[in-house]
């Protein structure tokens, strides 16, 4: 018997790092899981090596009208939801005087609108006993040069959780954050940034982490699943650090 049994998930971004491997688990855990993403071919592949229980949709989260779209998919497939991952996110890394518009307009644009609407289009098919997870970061508490808009809008989805509790607990639906450290997949270089950079971010991540490495999806995937399911059904407006410790000494 899995800890998400019957359950309807939707995860954004989910083909891909820790997304990808939050969807797996969840699968693993019975749950029939919608994944969302811009990419058909890493939909494509994301379905064929989860298998069964998992379906694709692609669109874009910066989108309304793909959103619209997605919560019409899933109401239509599934009736219901139970459980959102605002996983999907991006960034444009670059020091603060270099940012342009387009620049804040692109990570903005993904990780505060898009998460700020998917919550609000897909929340409504939610009853009580929902699980609404956000996806922070250590950043939003930390400062790292390059990181500007990124750091900003992830501070920002840590001050959503707090709204969106205050409004929905009433509702037993619950909201929290997830902030991961740094974690070893795709996303930094899907970033902009340089192999020699990644490289420099991973020596830096594994001296000052107590734990002394990196991060992976699946820690991840474990961490979400905790928040997803009935073992965290009195927690609420919280943001989990998943970090190996890097910020909390």
């Amino acid at each position: 018997m899995g800890k998400l049994d019957g359950k309807i998930a939707v995860i954004t971004g989910g083909s891909l790092g820790m997304g990808f491997a939050t969807a797996n688990l969840f699968v693993a855990e019975g749950a029939q899981v919608v994944i969302t993403g811009r990419d058909q071919s890493a939909l494509d592949a994301a379905v064929r090596d989860i298998g069964k229980g998992v379906e694709a949709f692609r669109g874009d989260i910066s989108n309304l009208a793909d959103l619209d779209a997605l919560r019409a998919h899933v109401e239509a497939r599934h009736g219901r939801l139970d459980i959102l991952f605002a996983n999907a996110g991006s960034a444009r890394a670059g020091l603060f005087e270099e940012v342009t518009s387009d620049d804040f307009d692109f990570t903005a644009g993904i990780n505060l609108k898009g998460t700020f609407f998917s919550v609000q289009k897909l929340i409504p098919l939610m009853q009580a006993g929902g699980s609404v997870i956000l996806n922070t970061s250590i950043q939003g508490v930390r400062g790292t040069a390059g990181l500007s808009v990124y750091s900003a809008t992830k501070a920002a989805l840590r001050s959503l959780a707090r709204s969106l509790t205050a409004e929905y607990g009433a509702k037993g639906i619950r909201i929290n954050a997830l902030a991961p450290g740094y974690i070893d997949t795709d996303i930094m270089r899907r970033t902009g940034l340089s192999e020699e950079m990644i490289a420099e971010m991973k020596t830096q991540a594994t001296i000052h982490t107590p734990l002394g490495r990196m991060g992976t999806g699946h820690d991840i995937a474990k961490s979400a699943l905790f928040l997803a399911c009935d073992d965290s059904e009195f927690i609420t407006g919280v943001e989990l650090t998943v970090d190996g410790g890097w910020a909390q000494v």
